[in-house]
């Protein structure tokens, strides 16, 4: 297993991140992947996506990061992680995001925090997993109330999953990681990992994670029900976009 002081011996002499040089510097500055850590940066991505194909999407929701180094070394269509990739992933995990303007709550503390299996249930047809109790009878509350069209989107993501799906946020915004901040919870406050979830409207496709949701049935629906609440509501302190598909459970 790779540790912490390993990745920290590392990271002392490599540059990870950089301010756009384009911007006034009276100005709040976006802050970019280097580009001397682009390549690494898209390596390990591939690499991620790599695991994300061999395990399974469902799989890859509750995928531990010492169990992703273990496909990575063992696996030669995947291809181990190089000292460069891990640090990188590191810092992404470690790094305080409130230089990104995101102001969330830390949900896991270490890169190694995994998913027990115990404490989650998969849902029938989705390939996503919510955890017993409060989400799971929520969940099953709201397919009860709000209608057979309402689906559960997203559950369960270990840091695996949330960090490709942020890394993927970044590489889509060329690199900028203040930008896929606002859009996505860093891998280490994500309350994916401990207890929320999202649910959309069956056949809406992508539209279930814009602002397009609030204009469904099923969202008018979800808005009468008194037990349920949404994490990311418009000009939220955390400073993420508004999600109205998010569900908070704690």
């Amino acid at each position: 297993m790779i540790t912490r002081r390993s990745f920290l011996s590392l990271l002392a002499t490599t540059p990870i991140f950089a301010r756009d040089i384009d911007i006034d510097i009276e100005n709040n500055q976006d802050i970019y992947v280097s580009q001397m850590q682009w390549l690494t940066f898209q390596s390990a991505l591939q690499r991620l996506i790599k695991i994300r194909k061999y395990v399974g999407y469902g799989h890859f929701n509750i995928l531990s990061f010492d169990k992703a180094l273990f496909y990575a070394k063992n696996y030669p269509k995947i291809g181990e992680f190089t000292k460069e990739e891990l640090v990188l992933l590191d810092e992404l995990f470690y790094e305080k995001p409130t230089k990104y303007g995101f102001y969330g709550r830390k949900t896991n503390h270490s890169i190694t925090d995994k998913i027990n299996k115990k404490d989650i249930e998969k849902i029938p047809y989705t390939g996503h997993y919510l955890f017993k109790g409060k989400a799971l009878s929520d969940y099953n509350r709201i397919k009860k109330d709000v209608g057979h069209d309402v689906i559960l989107t997203s559950g369960v993501r270990s840091i695996v999953k949330q960090m490709t799906l942020y890394m993927k946020k970044i590489y889509s915004l060329n690199g900028n990681i203040t930008q896929a901040s606002y859009s996505i919870a860093p891998p280490a406050y994500t309350y994916h990992s401990i207890s929320d979830f999202d649910v959309g409207k069956k056949g809406f496709g992508y539209s279930n994670f814009t602002e397009k949701f609030t204009t469904t049935q099923e969202y008018k629906n979800l808005k009468k029900l008194d037990y349920i609440s949404l994490r990311y509501t418009i000009h939220n302190k955390e400073g993420v976009r508004y999600e109205p598909w998010h569900i908070k459970v704690i």
